[in-house]
């Protein structure tokens, strides 16, 4: 069994193996909060609001790709460890125009196993022991991990809500405050948008702020854009690599899960000059090497329907914003009934609900709020959501009495979350 940070590695019969004992750097992050909520409610039955996967069925052209995709020989041998060909190739097509640039496909793309790996190869490739690395909270909770792992420092500066707290986009930086979290230690900064959990949308302005301040502090720039399909109709989504000096110190994570509703494929990729995914290929290839070839065959189908649909009714990335859209009203619907104030998303999955109504109370010497309302809710409505302060490393007093929940679902289980939350307070 293992023991505590200064004790050794016990086995079985009670002998103990100093040589065998765990890295220092990994110790303090054994729990995983999607394994604990996902496991909360699976133990009580709950509609599973919380963690963020769709539940309905893939499009049926990417069953199509799938059956096609098994008679390619070569889609079931080993691949080129940066890329499979023809999905880098694709990948250049689609983000080409919307970078504004041409897109290198053997140098400037690198696909990884999830988006996950390509973040945690980013940062690993960059982040030495003392390091400061921005974290712009609340944040996507590997984040953090990955640095401490790494050695270095998070530094947080919080998202505030200014003016209406009810509109995602409404929560901002504080510039003076964003501007004195950069040191001469600072060596990276991570930025998400649309931004998981709030569903805010940087805006160009925002994002050419965040663009000179690194530029200013010769800072690296990791932008997590995995919802960047998740935007609503009549919204945009801006890339922080386009802004002004951004590109040669950017890198940009996408996701085919998110792209095209099967999170379980696990595939993504990062988008970036040479010289920086050149560095994110020395950890891929020393931990994983390559993402399954078939998967990769499939998504690059996928991603050429896509370029030639483009703008289409019949497009995936035209129906998904709408699809996201209506998924998030039927939520706000419910709360709305229910008199609960919500944070309403312009993009992505995600939704913040403000608890404060219900009138629970909590003793919360020991435990967040939020975190003991989502185990009552799972276990007393069975309603599971995820815990807002848990996205926060330093600011959680933000974090008040919200909770996250996911609006990505087939119709039956957002009907019946809807239900719940309709009848919540009785």
């Amino acid at each position: 069994m293992l023991k505590t940070a200064t004790q050794q590695l016990c086995l079985h019969g009670g002998r103990c193996l100093s040589s065998l004992s765990p890295a220092q750097r990994i110790i303090g992050h054994e729990k995983n909060l999607w394994v604990e909520y996902s496991a909360l409610a699976i133990r009580h039955q709950a509609v599973n609001l919380g963690q963020g996967f769709p539940d309905f069925p893939p499009p049926d052209f990417l069953k199509d790709a799938w059956s096609e995709a098994v008679n390619v020989p070569s889609a079931h041998w080993y691949t080129r460890g940066q890329g499979y060909p023809r999905l880098v190739n694709a990948l250049s097509d689609l983000y080409s125009p919307e970078f504004g640039r041409t897109i290198n496909p053997m140098s400037e793309i690198m696909t990884s196993v999830g988006a996950y790996e390509s973040l945690y190869a980013a940062l690993t490739a960059f982040t030495d022991p003392g390091d400061e690395v921005i974290l712009i909270e609340p944040h996507f909770d590997s984040y953090s991990v990955v640095v401490e792992v790494c050695g270095g420092k998070p530094v947080y500066v919080p998202l505030k809500p200014e003016g209406d707290p009810r509109n995602a986009n409404n929560w901002v930086l504080d510039k003076a405050e964003f501007e004195g979290a950069f040191s001469s230690k600072t060596k990276l900064l991570m930025v998400n948008t649309p931004h998981n959990p709030i569903g805010k949308l940087f805006s160009a302005e925002e994002m050419e702020f965040i663009a000179r301040t690194c530029e200013k502090h010769n800072v690296l720039i990791i932008s997590d854009e995995v919802y960047e399909r998740c935007v609503f109709p009549g919204h945009e989504h801006h890339r922080i690599a386009t802004a002004p000096g951004a590109w040669e110190r950017t890198i940009t994570v996408g996701s085919a899960g998110k792209s095209f509703s099967m999170t379980g494929y696990k595939l993504g990729w990062a988008i970036g000059p040479e010289e920086l995914i050149s560095k994110l290929q020395t950890v891929h290839q020393t931990a994983v090497y390559s993402a399954p070839t078939i998967l990769q065959e499939v998504i690059a189908r996928c991603v050429e329907r896509e370029i030639e649909l483009k703008g289409h009714e019949d497009a995936y990335h035209t129906q998904l914003p709408q699809i996201m859209r209506d998924g998030c009203n039927q939520i706000m619907a419910a709360c709305k009934d229910a008199g609960l104030d919500v944070v309403e998303p312009f993009g992505g999955y995600f939704i913040l609900v403000d608890t404060s109504p219900l009138g629970l109370e909590f003793d919360t010497s020991q435990t967040e709020y939020d975190i003991q309302c989502v185990h009552w809710l799972t276990e007393h409505k069975k309603l599971a959501g995820i815990p807002l302060s848990l996205f926060f490393g330093k600011n959680k007093h933000i974090s008040e009495k919200y909770i996250r929940l996911c609006f990505a679902k087939s119709e039956g289980t957002l009907k019946t979350g809807g239900d719940i939350i309709r009848d919540i307070k009785q």
